[in-house]
């Protein structure tokens, strides 16, 4: 919990953070900024492409399929993915994680919800381009669960997005379809390569 390091001292929003009896040191304004602009967004712009990639990969008319019972289906991931990696940038901008609908309702296949995560994340990353220290560094509430400084919510955001993309890769196959490259040459780009080649 982000709070003061000092005892003694009522509870107050802070910068510095006791882990398992280790004190953090508090995040100063050139860490924040460095975050983002020496790490973060060219990562994002980056895995925001992987991620967009993986979505279109998905089959319109395979899209319910689910591997378990109690599994997503293809679209229930492809929907989590695009609307929670803008919900968290969204936290980032404005300070504050809403839970909201940021989806629109009447997009349906994985074409449609790829095309708008594209355009909505780019317009994202350019409002996080423009965002000051001040707004980098205000603690963010995450659902009553945690505080954390709003920039460190892009590398949580980042992680999450991360997770659910590899389940849906995982998907792809079983659907018929293929899985593009990623962090390297997939199988299937290996395969499209070499016939090009041929």
């Amino acid at each position: 919990m982000w709070d003061s390091a000092s005892k003694g001292r009522p509870k107050r929003p802070s910068l510095t953070v006791t882990r398992e009896g280790q004190t953090m040191k508090e995040m100063t304004a050139d860490n924040a900024t460095f975050l983002l602009h020496g790490l973060y967004l060219p990562a994002l712009k980056n895995e925001s492409q992987l991620t967009k990639k993986i979505i279109e990969a998905v089959p319109a008319d395979k899209a319910d399929y689910r591997p378990d019972p109690v599994s997503k289906s293809a679209n229930e991931l492809v929907r989590h993915i695009a609307a929670a990696d803008v919900r968290f940038a969204d936290a980032v901008i404005n300070g504050k994680f809403e839970t909201g609908a940021v989806l629109p309702a009447e997009l349906k296949t994985p074409a449609e919800i790829a095309g708008w995560y594209e355009q909505a994340y780019a317009e994202r990353l350019d409002a996080m381009s423009k965002l000051t220290s001040e707004q980098l560094m205000k603690i963010v509430d995450f659902r009553g669960l945690f505080q954390r400084p709003a920039v460190t919510f892009l590398m949580f955001g980042a992680h999450h997005t991360i997770h659910h993309r590899g389940q849906l890769s995982s998907y792809l196959r079983c659907m018929g379809a293929k899985v593009p490259s990623i962090y390297g040459e997939s199988y299937d780009a290996e395969q499209a390569r070499k016939a090009a080649q041929a």
